[in-house]
């Protein structure tokens, strides 16, 4: 991490409301942490625009509140094709929407494209969707993001 150019992350789930702006707020406070906020360009995206220019999901927020986590101004947008361009890290919550941003991708970034708990050991290969069950799922969500984002945060700190 010795460039002067900014190391860019994007995290991607279906509506960009529940994990992947989790996942954003999650990686920028532990980014902002260890003071490399200078060093990061980060971002999140949904694969779909059900939700386009909404807040994170307020179960989501208000579970990372309780950990001192912020997800202020975060809004949903669509992932687009310049994405895929503009940023070194294009990583998704589960494995559907890694296919469908495979399938966007052109050949030459799809190797920027990951799904996040690559960067924790485990069994585990997907952060589960919690929209349509209760605060047990959001928690069980900021517990998974919080071990990808060190994971995460440790990688690119080896580079």
């Amino acid at each position: 991490m010795n460039s002067d150019k900014k190391i860019s992350v994007l995290f991607i789930c279906m509506g960009n409301i529940c994990r992947s702006p989790t996942a954003e707020g999650v990686f920028r406070h532990h980014v902002n942490e260890a003071g490399l906020a200078h060093k990061f360009e980060i971002d999140s995206a949904g694969t779909h625009a059900y939700h386009v220019g909404e807040p994170p999901d307020r179960r989501a927020t208000a579970a990372a509140e309780r950990r001192g986590i912020s997800l202020a101004d975060i809004f949903a947008r669509r992932v687009c094709d310049e994405d895929f361009e503009r940023f070194d890290f294009i990583i998704a919550m589960d494995e559907d929407n890694q296919q469908r941003l495979l399938d966007q991708a052109p050949e030459e970034h799809q190797s920027k494209v990951s799904l996040f708990l690559s960067f924790v050991d485990g069994d585990e290969r997907e952060v589960p969707d919690p929209y349509y069950g209760g605060a047990a799922g959001f928690e069980r969500v900021l517990d998974l993001v919080e071990a990808a984002s060190r994971g995460l945060l440790d990688t690119m700190q080896r580079r």
